[in-house]
């Protein structure tokens, strides 16, 4: 077991839906999927952006593309036109996401 970034295997794409982010992660290979697939919780994205996440977290689960959506509820303080934090779309949100702390099997990084 290794402890890494999350972003040492898998990138992300990030942006807003009204008041709530939408953040895609799609990992490198199928050994890193899987591992995301049994750890990689809706609860534990919840719990990474507790500051940020008013709501509810909601994970999808696409494994022909190796990926997630997740969908941060109440995230952005009311969106774009109606907020004034720094982030009003949830851009930074997938990059935040990377650099969570995560243990995965020596496996999921060879590629």
């Amino acid at each position: 077991m290794k402890k890494i970034k999350l972003g040492e295997i898998c990138c992300t794409r990030s942006g807003d839906k009204g008041s709530d982010t939408n953040v895609g992660v799609i990992f490198y290979n199928s050994r890193a999927f899987n591992w995301a697939e049994r750890e990689l919780t809706a609860s534990l994205v919840k719990s990474f952006f507790k500051s940020v996440v008013k709501g509810d977290v909601v994970r999808y689960s696409l494994p022909n593309l190796y990926s997630f959506n997740f969908i941060l509820k109440d995230s952005l303080s009311g969106g774009g036109s109606d907020t004034l934090i720094n982030d009003a779309q949830g851009k930074t949100h997938g990059q935040a996401l990377m650099y969570m702390e995560v243990v995965v099997p020596e496996d999921v990084l060879d590629d």
